[in-house]
């Protein structure tokens, strides 16, 4: 009799508002579970994973600089529920095939004063929920100035979080790893001189990873972000999260004409760590391939000149400008005769891009207030960049280009057509671009929407010219590459060059990145340090890993660009570099073996039948048993091995490694052997 009651309730309207409104939406398999519901006219939504809450009732909706605020006196104007299931074929990347499949929900709710309706679609996954709102054009408004994102997370305990800070222009930070009532994101101390902007020290940025007090696994993330700006997480004393999204410089959040959609609210959840790391759910969340032609588009290894600079060998630049730390080194790094060097290596040593950064003139101005430094089509006087394009055509080698803009997305935003048609007309396939400062136009910021459009619209650009795009300091990954598959990789969080120039990245690093920033996309970080001490460039700086941890890193950190970032004199005769021209950097199958967030994580990869593992620890030895499960059950494997050995550790003997051959058997176990800041990889061959 109860639920009959409350099923005739469901629409009661009285005095302008709905007493009750609920609708329910479960995923596929029916373990989690979405409610919507109004309370007194405003918008709420719940989750449930097999009965439990695991978010309870959080607000939705939004506040403007200019209209009437859409956060209550609703009333449920219509509702459809549609089902999905479809697998796609991915151009590249961590898998082959996607299953796309969820249930969805889409509610209009109008408000009965202004008359103004709001969209808000969700989808459940078996893997998580999703929800956008959709504020349509029938609103009649030509402009839109939203002032505040009412989306809460109500999550009512103490869980465990890897988080970082919710900085308006980095994501280069170490994740801290506390409890939810502990978060309190104090800037870095590398930031907390410039006009770096942290307004809110409650503040992180996502993906936010969090193991509840039941066992359950939370990601909060987003998905689709193209025009709109970066969400940020206020954490709350009553354990809640709120939407806190990067401003303009006036203030405003989000600026539209007469419409807009928001991107993706996305909680993955999952009763083991397995389910995290192979969720394909926010790609899934991102319209298909848009380019009719993506023959052009092509993971791959790439080498070149840039280590060097970080470690102090070469410079940006060949012109001496004082105070500038981009010329500072003895000699210039990007020459014809050094690049040549690079291209002969890579041509030996099955590694098909070569990135040369300090290449084009403008470097000499580097952080200076001079406008315009670099117009991204003149090389310097020791650059013959046809001659050596020419060059490494012949020895089956390609350039990839290098946009650094210094932040000024303005002047690249001027040349950016002109600058693309120029590495077309050379055919360049590739450029890393790179935003190392603060933004200019003034006062914007590098994850306000302004720069959100900046990067949409360079990656649409390289798209028109047959250009592949790896950004640094970028917007955070949410998926686009599902729309544009030549949007490669991209840094967003402390890569390797933190290694070369402070205090470093701790062997933990590596073992949380697969499970937060990882989980968004692909990570250009750069691994392959062979001299992990460089005492003949500095004396402080080291990487914190061993040497089989830096080949690990080539199974462990995704990317379909990989870089073997060393110098090529650290590379020839070493035998470890076979794992580098072995593996591949595209693959049909990605799966967790093993792991633990923080302390270490074991991962295996396929490729045209070829298995390849990584696995890496923080800065505790250890030993992990593992079942070959991912093979063949009962085939017999050649394991070609790259392991740390009894002496092998980051701080007293880095580069102890052992390398070897051994039978195994799909479906047998293995120990495989961790030293401190240790690594382990190896190749299964059937």
């Amino acid at each position: 009799m109860r639920k009959r009651l409350i099923l005739c309730l469901s629409f009661l309207v009285f005095a302008g508002y709905s007493i009750l409104s609920a609708e329910n939406i479960s995923s596929p398999d029916g373990k989690i579970t979405l409610e919507f519901l109004l309370q007194n006219g405003s918008p709420f939504y719940k989750v449930l994973y097999e009965g439990k809450t695991i978010i309870s009732e959080s607000a939705l909706g939004y506040k403007f600089r200019n209209l009437p605020a859409l956060e209550s006196g609703f009333t449920v104007s219509s509702s459809k529920k549609i089902s999905y299931d479809n697998t796609w074929q991915q151009v590249w990347g961590e898998r082959k095939l996607i299953r796309e499949k969820y249930n969805g929900l889409y509610m209009e709710i109008e408000q009965k004063v202004s008359g103004k309706t709001l969209g808000i679609s969700f989808r459940i996954f078996n893997d998580g929920v999703a929800f956008r709102y959709f504020y349509p054009e029938s609103n009649g408004d030509s402009e839109i100035l939203v002032s505040d994102e009412l989306t809460e997370f109500r999550l009512g305990a103490d869980h465990q979080c890897w988080w970082i800070p919710g900085d308006h222009d980095s994501y280069e930070y170490h994740y801290n790893t506390t409890k939810f009532s502990e978060i309190d994101a104090a800037p870095y101390k590398y930031y907390q001189s410039g006009d770096r902007n942290i307004p809110d020290l409650k503040a992180v940025n996502t993906p936010l990873t969090m193991k509840t007090v039941n066992g359950l696994y939370l990601l909060f993330h987003e998905a689709a972000l193209i025009d709109y700006p970066d969400m940020t997480l206020k954490a709350r004393s009553d354990y809640s999260l709120k939407a806190e999204l990067v401003p303009w410089k006036d203030g405003v959040k989000v600026k539209a004409g007469g419409s807009f959609e928001s991107p993706w609210r996305v909680v993955l959840i999952s009763p083991a760590l397995s389910g995290l790391f192979e969720s394909n759910t926010i790609l899934n969340l991102n319209d298909p391939n848009k380019l009719e032609d993506v023959s052009w588009i092509e993971p791959m290894k790439y080498a070149g000149v840039w280590w060097e600079m970080h470690i102090g060998k070469s410079s940006w630049s060949p012109v001496k400008v004082e105070g500038s730390w981009a010329n500072d080194a003895p000699a210039h790094g990007a020459t014809t005769e050094n690049t040549k060097k690079y291209i002969d290596f890579a041509s030996a040593n099955n590694i098909k891009g070569i990135l040369v950064e300090g290449w084009n003139t403008g470097w000499e101005y580097w952080g200076k207030d001079t406008a315009g430094y670099f117009d991204f089509v003149t090389p310097t006087a020791s650059f013959d960049i046809e001659w050596l394009i020419d060059y490494a055509g012949k020895k089956g080698v390609e350039l990839i280009g290098h946009h650094e803009t210094g932040g000024q997305a303005d002047n690249y935003e001027m040349r950016l057509e002109n600058a693309m048609k120029y590495y077309n007309s050379l055919g360049i396939r590739a450029v890393k671009t790179g935003y190392a400062g603060s933004i200019s136009p003034k006062g914007e910021r590098h994850h306000g929407q302004y720069m959100v459009r900046h990067y949409r619209k360079v990656l649409e650009t390289a798209a028109k010219y047959g250009i592949m795009v790896d950004a640094h300091e970028p917007i955070k990954d949410t998926g686009e590459r599902r729309t544009f598959p030549n949007m490669m990789a991209r840094e967003g969080m402390k890569g390797m060059e933190w290694n070369a120039w402070s205090d470093g990245n701790p062997p933990e690093h590596v073992t949380i990145l697969p499970f937060t920033r990882g989980i968004a996309g692909p990570m250009d970080y750069t691994p392959g340090i062979f001299d992990l001490t460089f005492d003949k460039y500095k004396q402080k700086e080291r990487v914190q890993s061993t040497l089989a941890n830096q080949l690990a890193l080539y199974v462990v950190l995704y990317s379909p660009l990989q870089m073997a970032a060393d110098l090529v004199e650290n590379y020839e005769g070493n035998p470890a570099f076979e794992f580098i021209r072995k593996v591949p950097v595209d693959w049909e199958n990605s799966l967790l073996v093993a792991g633990e967030i923080g302390d270490y994580c074991v991962i295996a990869r396929e490729n045209s039948g070829k298995w390849y593992l990584g696995a890496v620890t923080d800065e505790n030895k250890r030993e992990i048993e593992i079942e070959l499960n991912f093979l063949e059950q009962g085939a017999e494997y050649s394991m070609n091995y790259f392991a740390d050995n009894e002496k092998s550790d980051y701080l007293i003997a880095p580069h102890e490694i052992s390398i070897g051959k051994r039978k195994v058997t799909g479906g047998s176990k293995i120990i495989i052997p961790l030293g401190r800041g240790g690594g382990f990889a190896a190749e299964f061959v059937k």
